[in-house]
């Protein structure tokens, strides 16, 4: 009896179907991004010049230690109270003569920061601090000078500094965008982020 022979499946153009797939998921598929943190590292030693000596009353230290515990001007806090205890340092406006802050509402209390200006917050954390710990102290951190350009720019400008950063990047925005921008330098340059990750160098005064 002759023997039959099983039909041959022409597999040919799979591998071609297999590759216009292939494209598709390439071209369709949305590719998230993850963000980082801005911030800018401190200076090697050698850079650190005399006039970069902070005063001991414009230095705020925040500390994370190795079991995520937070600890401000070497006392425990909460992580909730962080962000009102840096806008209280930040806004303080202790100074006199050319160091005086016209537009802080802070207790203006000598022992404390003369004008944001010099306000300098540093934060220094443990080898084995959690991630999430760390980033949740930069959140509260970021969250005050935040906090504190929206309010100058209301004052100023009837609009938060948040509105402004959307109206710049807002291609249908029809205002003048260099005035824009100049605003915007004017009030960062009021609270000027000073969120350094360096050991501080001290000088007695």
């Amino acid at each position: 009896m002759a023997r039959r022979l099983a039909p041959e499946v022409n597999a040919g153009s799979m591998a071609d179907i297999a590759f216009l797939l292939l494209i598709f998921f390439l071209v369709s598929t949305t590719i998230e991004t993850d963000y980082g943190i801005s911030r800018r590292l401190p200076p090697p030693p050698e850079e650190l010049e005399t006039d970069m000596r902070i005063k001991e009353k414009n230095l705020f230290r925040v500390e994370l230690n190795q079991v995520n515990e937070l600890f401000v001007e070497k006392k425990p806090l909460q992580l909730k109270d962080l962000k009102a205890a840096a806008i209280a340092f930040l806004d303080n406006g202790g100074g006199e003569k050319s160091n005086h802050c016209s537009y802080c509402k802070g207790a203006k209390d000598p022992k404390s920061s003369d004008n944001p200006s010099r306000a300098v917050i540093s934060l220094i954390n443990s080898r084995e601090t959690n991630y999430d710990a760390y980033i949740a102290v930069q959140n509260e951190l970021v969250g005050a000078y935040a906090e504190l350009r929206d309010r100058e720019a209301l004052r100023m400008y009837n609009m938060s500094f948040k509105q402004m950063k959307d109206f710049l990047k807002d291609a249908n925005y029809s205002g003048d965008k260099t005035k824009l921008k100049k605003q915007m330098e004017e009030i960062r340059s009021m609270y000027p982020e000073k969120l350094s990750e360096a050991e501080p160098v001290m000088v007695k005064l």
